[in-house]
């Protein structure tokens, strides 16, 4: 009979097998002491990937997440307003991200309920419902989400609503508005089954968004509807340097006198948040695919895929993801950051990382010499077997390319703050890049169209390709 149980004899030899080895006590007294990454940390390796990189673009002061799993939202902004910022010649620039935060909540509320009222003869212990009931208004989501965002409510300024406690620290209000939309998922479905007409369902329906603007209201504040735009714009990069000191002296001139701000004013009153994304925002969310670059037998390579009840504005529809070779991945991102725009991209970000010290890296983290054993899962498995998660959103603004062209480190803009990384930002090695990305937000004009074109897929939720960033 086979022996199930762990007994004495085989932790003697667990035991045995650990004592034997000097290298395990030495591994074990600094893991203990200072905690795996830093007793895994290898200067060599870092060494490796220097923050220098052949390509790099200029972006505004680093933008800080916080407490909420808005990394998406995040990145989705860091993009857009680089484009802004050099658009206008502005300095430095942040939209507001409780914006959007606000109106996802409300748009993810509405398509819980939507998806409530579509299974509502379906059991709740079916395997759509559970999806569907996991988290209605939780943190986390896509490039796509955000873009659809975008198009229905547009952007305003970070002066114009200012992040608050609740956006900053967002768990809080996330589980009372889940809450709140459960009851109301429970009133529908049981309305429904004592015999309740549709137009019935939905007036409780009606009810709950009602709801759910004023709980959101209360915890973020109600969003403007209206703003007044202000900016400095910067001196002109294209000048000459005669003009730029001629420009200089008569400014200098000028402070004296008065100590007045000379620059050019941009001032716009009483914009919408749509007029000021179509008016200052020189990109369209929706000229951009995300590519997926996700090696399983079950979802080839080339065709497009749509997760079934995914959307987060319910009428923009499913998520959609482009799957493509890692070469073809690679090479829209290199292009992509040669013509000066950053990228969107999202990552497993917890394998192989040092959040303080900014290195996305295998040799850096050597935790396979600190246990003494190899982590050789592959990307496929990873995915399937959900070992790599696409759990963080971040900016990719840099690369560094070889004497062959190819590139061997990325530049990161992350949104954890100026403490964390190096200033804020992070490098990753080209086999981190290869091994862990598993999104990239292209411009269409960089794609070939005849990936463009492909064929759509439908999937269920749960079948492995991506899954939302936090």
């Amino acid at each position: 009979m086979v022996n199930k149980a762990i007994s004495t004899t085989d932790v003697a030899s667990y035991s045995a097998h650990f004592n034997e080895d000097r290298a395990n006590r030495v591994a074990a007294n600094a893991a203990t002491s200072m905690g795996v990454l830093k007793a895994a940390t290898s200067y060599e390796g870092a060494r490796e990937v220097p923050m220098d990189f052949t390509i790099e673009l200029k972006q505004g002061s680093i933008t800080n997440q916080e407490q909420s799993g808005r990394c998406w939202m995040f990145a989705g902004l860091n993009t857009l307003r680089y484009e802004l910022m050099h658009k206008w010649n502005i300095a430095d620039f942040e939209f507001s991200e409780s914006y959007l935060n606000f109106w996802e909540k409300m748009e993810k509320a509405n398509s819980f309920l939507e998806y409530v009222i579509e299974t509502i003869d379906e059991p709740t212990d079916s395997r759509m419902f559970q999806h569907i009931n996991t988290g209605p208004v939780e943190d986390g989501n896509w490039y796509q989400g955000f873009a659809n965002l975008v198009a229905k409510y547009g952007l305003v300024p970070k002066s114009a609503y200012p992040e608050s406690a609740n956006s900053r620290h967002s768990a809080d209000i996330i589980q009372y508005t889940n809450s709140k939309m459960r009851e109301f998922a429970i009133q529908m479905r049981e309305a429904h089954k004592n015999g309740a007409t549709e137009d019935e369902v939905r007036a409780i329906k009606a009810e709950a968004m009602d709801v759910c603007y004023r709980m959101l209201s209360i915890g973020l504040g109600e969003p403007p509807t209206k703003f007044d735009f202000f900016a400095r714009v910067e001196d002109d990069d294209k000048k000459s340097a005669d003009e730029k000191d001629t420009q200089k002296e008569s400014s200098d001139k000028k402070s004296s006198k008065s100590g007045k701000d000379e620059r050019k004013q941009i001032v716009d009153l009483g914009i919408t948040p749509l007029e000021f994304y179509k008016k200052y925002v020189p990109v369209s969310v929706d000229d951009f695919e995300t590519l997926i670059n996700s090696p399983i037998a079950s979802t080839p390579f080339g065709k497009r895929y749509s997760t079934r009840k995914t959307a987060t504005v319910y009428e923009a529809g499913d998520m959609q993801f482009l799957n493509t070779d890692m070469e073809t991945f690679r090479a829209a991102a290199v292009q992509q950051l040669k013509d000066g725009h950053p990228i969107w991209f999202a990552c497993d970000c917890t394998q192989f990382s040092l959040r303080s010290d900014g290195f996305f890296d295998e040799n850096t983290v050597r935790v396979d010499e600190l246990f003494g054993t190899q982590f050789g899962i592959s990307k496929a498995d990873g995915i399937e077997y959900g070992d790599y998660p696409s759990n963080h959103a971040m900016t990719l603004i840099g690369v560094n390319l070889d004497e062959n062209g190819k590139p061997n480190r990325w530049k990161i803009e992350n949104s954890w703050g100026k403490d964390n990384g190096k200033d804020g930002y992070y490098v990753a090695s080209a086999e981190w890049f290869d091994r862990f990305v598993m999104e990239v937000v292209i411009r269409k004009e960089y794609l070939p169209q005849e990936l463009l074109d492909a064929e759509t897929v439908e999937l269920d939720p749960w079948q492995p390709v991506s899954r939302k960033s936090n």
